[in-house]
């Protein structure tokens, strides 16, 4: 493509140079490199000033092809940011090309005043100008414009794993801050469905939300499974071990959705009140300090204390309950179905804190990048 043979002055001339800084960033699949090869083309003087500019406002939109090209195949909010991608750069090569007189003059005049440079500085300035409008203008109505792309891509998919797209394995940092954001959308539904599960004495009702919880978390396993290993990368490394931890916590914990006999069964409510009471506590905290986005502080603090209060109750309610089946206050049956009941509420109490912990880990180090204190629980860890 000889680049000295575009025709200089005129509207048709301007629309032409367009249409080639198109074609380079199409052909090239960049729009950084038809950007520098028109800096080439200018400083060696094969175009002036004013063709540059209409190749890069070209570039600016040839671009949105290969957004739209890289989004092929990819998750509904891969395809968003490729549509928001799209439009914005749209629109402010449009504003470029109805004011390309006006931002040449200032051009002009910031090079007669200010002593610009006329190649390459006054080209980036040329670029960020118009760029810098198209923001300006789009920054009132983003509000707007994010509600406006989800109407156009809705996401018909499972709103749990929407966070997961496969086009982001190529780079295990996002790979794993999205696989961190998808098991806390998961754990905090998985919290809320047992806190009701609770709530109505261990019999859950959302079948269909409990089916999406086995899902999320069987995809989410998978996902986090096919994240390329860096091994030479130690935060990267540091942050897959809180997230496995926290995906087994969760499987775990998934499956203390069937009550065991012992939490219906007649006359264990009363002893297990207390038990079911600071269980529901923890579950709830949980949910609430995960929605907050928080990774620690005050609720992660509550969630530990009350699951060790929890596990503490159980120990000492344990040899109680043994004696008193020996003394005949509770049949043998009985006596047994009461243990597994409080083992059971002591499980929900103690995955939930450790799967809250660990995803807080994960958090702070993707917050951070920081080095944080190894996951070891108050009694013990794992």
């Amino acid at each position: 493509m000889n680049l000295s043979k575009l025709p200089s002055g005129g509207l048709l001339a301007h629309l032409l140079a367009m249409i080639v800084g198109i074609l380079l960033t199409v052909i090239m699949q960049s729009s950084s490199a038809a950007v520098a090869t028109t800096l080439t083309a200018l400083y060696s003087g094969v175009v002036n000033f004013d063709q540059a500019a209409s190749l890069v406002i070209g570039a600016a939109i040839g671009t949105t092809v290969t957004g739209a090209l890289a989004a092929i195949g990819g998750s509904v909010p891969a395809k968003r940011t490729a549509l928001a991608h799209v439009i914005f750069n749209l629109a402010s090569g449009l504003i470029a090309v109805i004011c390309l007189p006006v931002f040449l003059r200032l051009i002009s005049w910031a090079q007669e005043n200010f002593g610009l440079d006329p190649g390459a500085t006054s080209l980036a300035a040329f670029h960020t100008l118009f760029i810098g409008v198209g923001v300006l203008i789009f920054l009132p109505f983003v509000d707007f414009f994010a509600s406006f792309i989800t109407r156009l891509l809705p996401d018909r998919g499972p709103i749990l794993t929407s966070h997961l797209d496969d086009t982001l394995l190529n780079m295990p940092p996002v790979a794993l801050e999205a696989t961190r954001r998808c098991m806390t959308d998961t754990a905090g539904e998985l919290f809320r469905l047992l806190e009701q599960s609770l709530a109505a004495k261990g019999e859950i009702q959302e079948s269909a939300q409990r089916l999406r919880v086995q899902e999320a978390l069987i995809r989410t396993r998978d996902f986090l499974a096919r994240i390329p290993v860096l091994t030479d990368f130690e935060p990267v490394s540091r942050g897959r071990v809180y997230l496995l931890h926290a995906i087994d916590h969760l499987t775990r914990l998934e499956t203390h959705f069937d009550a065991p006999p012992g939490m219906t069964s007649p006359g264990t409510n009363e002893i297990l009140q207390d038990a079911v009471r600071r269980c529901r506590q923890i579950l709830q905290t949980g949910y609430e300090g995960l929605l907050s986005g928080q990774p620690g502080g005050v609720w992660l603090e509550t969630i530990q204390k009350a699951a060790t209060e929890l596990a503490n109750e159980r120990r000492q309610e344990r040899a109680s309950v043994l004696e008193e089946s020996a003394q005949g206050v509770w049949k043998p049956d009985q006596g047994l179905e009461l243990l597994d009941a409080m083992r059971w509420l002591d499980r929900i109490g103690y995955h939930t804190w450790r799967a809250s912990h660990y995803l807080g880990q994960a958090a702070m180090d993707s917050l951070t990048g920081k080095s944080h204190e190894t996951a070891k629980s108050a009694n013990g860890g794992d």
